[in-house]
């Protein structure tokens, strides 16, 4: 039942039910990367049912933290005595939402907080103040979704939308160089051939694309995060240098805009996987079974051909620890691995 709550439409597999204490799952393709998109946290299993037939009044799960509360934007857990993979070393752990992250800092230094967040574009300046920090490798994409349709149903348009876009200005500028330069969906550390799609800007030939052509005004949605919108508005101005009209607004539920800055996931140590779950993250239901390097440069070459996604940057996660953390490590996406972690004793 979770499951088909969590998948009720673009599944890898076309049925799922249970056998007995097995999980039967059927498809009309092979589906070699199961076990890793299960893993992902777009199918997170919830217990909608307790044993004798209630709905739980809170969240339940086998992991080493379980919810206790939600206050004024206070996410407390506590340790999971039976966790199945042992308890936890740290008894609570308390998660406060929303809080800026120059905020996050003062609590960091002053004793009131023991991880801090620190987004890309802040890594250099958290150094610089000598905050110990963690980095993960590239674990997300910064990419551009370019409609199909509308004005944009011309792929030479498409194509000289990826022309036109200057990805150094982005990294360099805006994310202090800690985003690596990329126009491939997984990373050259993860398949060893990204450097074969090309990154540098030609706004010569955006310009000899677009032939004359005056597409109407398009718009360029992102969240309302400001490093977003200054990438959103980086982007616009490099199109308007090539011919095009764009005006940057926010996100909403129901996509109207023409163009959408999205965070995809790059997840786990297997590049089909990677792959796989990329793509379903995009919408795409392309099951990715052979695993061969060319076969997965066909399939990304083929899949971004089509100009629909223009890969921008493959960004890092970052966190500022305090000086009582110990043995904290990132997991495959970039979040703190809690489970492991502990807390030196202050008395």
């Amino acid at each position: 039942m979770a499951l088909n709550m969590a998948c009720n439409a673009n599944c890898p597999w076309t049925a799922v039910h249970a056998v007995g204490s097995f999980v039967v799952f059927t498809g009309d393709s092979p589906m070699p990367n199961l076990s890793a998109l299960l893993a992902s946290d777009a199918y997170l299993i919830a217990l909608t049912r307790t044993a004798d037939g209630q709905t739980p009044q809170n969240f339940i799960g086998t992991g080493p933290f379980q919810f206790t509360s939600f206050v004024n934007g206070q996410l407390t857990l506590t340790a999971n005595e039976s966790c199945w993979q042992g308890r936890p070393f740290v008894d609570e752990v308390v998660i406060t939402g929303n809080r800026p992250v120059r905020d996050q800092w003062l609590d960091l230094s002053a004793g009131r907080a023991d991880i801090a967040e620190v987004p890309p574009q802040e890594i250099r300046q958290a150094q610089q103040q000598h905050l110990t920090t963690v980095v993960s490798p590239p674990v997300e994409l910064l990419a551009l979704d370019v409609s199909d349709s509308g004005p944009l149903a011309n792929a030479v348009l498409r194509e000289a939308i990826a022309q036109a876009i200057d990805r150094g200005a982005l990294s360099n500028v805006i994310f202090q160089k800690r985003g690596e330069i990329t126009a491939s969906l997984l990373p050259q550390s993860l398949t060893g051939y990204a450097f074969l799609f090309p990154t540098d800007r030609d706004l010569n030939k955006a310009n000899e694309l677009r032939g004359g052509l005056t597409p109407p005004p398009l718009r360029i949605e992102t969240n309302g995060d400001p490093i977003m919108q200054l990438v959103a508005q980086r982007i616009a101005l490099n199109l308007h240098e090539a011919g095009f009209n764009v005006q940057v607004t926010l996100a909403s539920y129901t996509r109207s805009a023409e163009l959408a800055l999205r965070e995809l996931p790059l997840e786990g140590g297997d590049s089909a996987a990677a792959l796989e779950i990329l793509l379903r993250s995009t919408g795409e239901n392309v099951p990715v079974a052979r695993r061969d390097p060319m076969a997965l440069y066909r399939a990304e070459h083929d899949f971004l051909d089509l100009k629909t996604l223009v890969p921008l940057l493959d960004l890092p996660r970052a966190w500022a620890i305090g000086s009582r953390v110990r043995d904290l490590r990132l997991r495959a996406d970039g979040t703190p691995d809690l489970a492991e972690a502990s807390l030196e004793s202050t008395q």
